[in-house]
């Protein structure tokens, strides 16, 4: 019996010590300039001991690159899709046209390559990317495609802030994943992972200077919201959300993110002993109903041995100061001017619908409308200022998201809008029995042909159609729609590493530039492309191909063959 009890002792260490082991917190790589090349592709990961994982990543086999944009600059992106399905990349939270968005119209087959492009308007702020593929978003960002962007302005560079990327200043993508007995990533028995995934990285941990150091943290959930607080209770300072800084710091010792949704904090270790550690915790036991993750289940489509209940996200070591450390925070960060509800000129309402269990009923969504691809559910006007209203008298919560603009919080009927949640948003948890009002103004960008989406980031709600889009048209403009597309020619034909476009009328606009093989494969999407500099088409193969050109002015399509040589 002694035997036994010892042998017990010893597996019960040998699994606690087990699960003291922490591995190094991965930080993302870094692009940077204003030409970005992402790869896109099928790719395996040593997660657990045994197989390793299939996988999906952007230039690496987990998540990808950070990419630093500058207010102000015209970024180019060449995505490449080697992936075995379609796919399409969204920019989360950037200000640009619809055409560029990487929403579901913005399909990136297999082998293709999509060449968007726009100005940077936003202000400093952490954004990320993901696949926005309807029915497969789930799958694809199970996979671990995505990746943040941090926006850096004249304003944000004048505060005294951590901003040295990896040292005081890290990005935080967290997530779960489950685990099946070959080591697969399983999203299907469960919208719930059962392990704590920070950038790709299981029990993590990670060395931060003995100082004020900044977090980036995105939820990059399937479905779970955090609570998210220190093992200590100690204090942070909420300095911004997803559209960027906040007036003022806000002190706090738990704030919540829902899917999709970012937070910049700021955390004091100078008081800390090098070599002491504590941990970022999510305090997820005893949330309100309809909170996502807050379900009693272990097992079934809503199970997960995370749920309802508190574990840590990352261990934090503190380590030696650094040179030029932060060692306060600012009293005062930037000064928003925010819309109010009397600068709206139009309001909408929109009910959250739908969702009951049982066989036959239909998914959640919004105004009783699944998504569907070919209607448009909104038409609003360019630069009108709008207040939405969305109602969730729903069984379950929400997090609700609008493409191309960010928007100011007006009221909740569950509670008083929080502090951090004054600053700019897009994208919001929306609790059971919840109204809540937003003012945005719809600026800069018409395009009757391509939407922009507004849907719940939950991605098997997005994914089962909660989901609806809305085009933005310029009220002063002249349908040309019944006129002759534009002329063109191209050259040289038969043509060697670069295809030139002839306009036959210099001042024609070119909406859209599609090029494909003999067989009908997609070799590249240009989205209102710069043609002055020719296209290459240096490593396609020698044949017949056909380039699909869409007038600006008329949006009608013109097909002409050429050869590469």
């Amino acid at each position: 019996m002694k035997l036994k009890i010892l042998l017990i002792a010893v597996m019960c260490g040998a699994v606690m010590s087990a699960s003291a082991q922490y591995n190094t917190l991965v930080i993302p790589d870094t692009l940077s300039g204003t030409t970005f090349n992402l790869n896109i592709k099928d790719t395996f990961k040593q997660f657990l001991p045994g197989n390793q994982t299939i996988t999906g990543g952007i230039n690496g086999n987990f998540w990808g690159p950070t990419l630093f944009f500058n207010q102000g600059d015209t970024v180019h992106m060449n995505v490449q899709s080697y992936l075995n399905d379609s796919t399409t990349l969204h920019w989360h939270g950037m200000h640009l046209p619809a055409v560029m968005d990487g929403g579901p119209h913005q399909i990136i087959p297999p082998g293709t390559l999509w060449q968007p492009y726009w100005k940077v308007t936003n202000q400093a702020a952490t954004f990320w990317y993901h696949p926005h593929l309807h029915t497969m978003t789930e799958e694809q960002m199970s996979k671990g495609i995505g990746g943040f962007i941090i926006v850096r302005d004249a304003a944000e560079a004048a505060l005294a802030l951590p901003r040295t990327y990896g040292v005081d200043d890290i990005p935080l993508a967290l997530t779960s994943r489950k685990f099946d007995a070959s080591n697969a990533i399983d999203y299907t028995s469960s919208h719930y992972g059962d392990t704590p995934v920070v950038n790709g990285t299981l029990h993590p941990q990670v060395t931060l200077p003995k100082q004020y150091v900044r977090l980036r943290i995105l939820n990059a959930e399937m479905e779970r919201a955090y609570n998210l607080g220190f093992s200590d209770n100690r204090t942070f300072y909420i300095i911004g959300n997803d559209g960027g800084l906040l007036n003022a710091p806000v002190s706090a010792t738990r704030i919540k993110l829902a899917v999709g949704e970012r937070a910049e904090i700021m955390v004091n270790l100078g008081s800390d002993a090098i070599g002491s550690s504590f941990d970022l915790v999510a305090y997820n036991a005893g949330q309100e109903f309809g909170f996502g993750g807050g379900e009693p289940n272990t097992t079934g489509t809503f199970g997960s041995l995370l749920n309802n209940r508190n574990f840590n996200v990352l261990h934090i070591v503190v380590g030696a100061t650094t040179t030029g450390a932060i060692t306060a925070v600012p009293s005062a960060l930037v000064s928003n001017t925010y819309l109010t509800a009397a600068d709206a000129t139009v309001s909408r309402t929109l009910l959250v619908t739908d969702g009951n269990p049982g066989p036959g009923n239909p998914p959640f969504n919004f105004d009783h409308t699944v998504y569907n691809f070919n209607t448009i559910n909104k038409t609003v006007h360019l630069n009108d200022v709008e207040k939405w209203t969305v109602i969730n008298s729903n069984v379950f919560g929400h997090t609700f998201h609008i493409h191309d603009i960010e928007f100011k919080i007006l009221s909740r009927s569950s509670h008083p809008v929080g502090a951090y949640e004054s600053g700019w948003k897009d994208t919001y948890y929306l609790q059971v029995n919840d109204t809540v009002t937003f003012v945005a103004k719809f600026d800069d960008y018409a395009d009757p042909i391509h939407p922009f989406m507004y849907h719940c980031h939950f991605a098997p709600h997005e994914d089962g159609g909660m989901m609806q889009q809305f085009v933005v048209v310029d009220a002063t403009g002249v349908d040309n729609t019944g006129k002759a597309a534009g002329g063109f020619s191209l050259y040289p034909n038969p043509a060697g590493s670069r295809l030139f476009v002839s306009l036959e009328d210099p001042a024609m606009q070119v909406y859209y530039v599609t090029i494909t093989n003999a067989a009908g494969r997609t070799m590249c999407m240009l989205p209102r492309p710069q043609l002055a500099g020719g296209i290459d088409i240096s490593a396609y193969a020698p044949g017949t191909y056909f380039l699909q050109l869409t007038d600006e002015l008329t949006k009608k399509t013109t097909v002409k063959q050429f050869v590469k040589q």
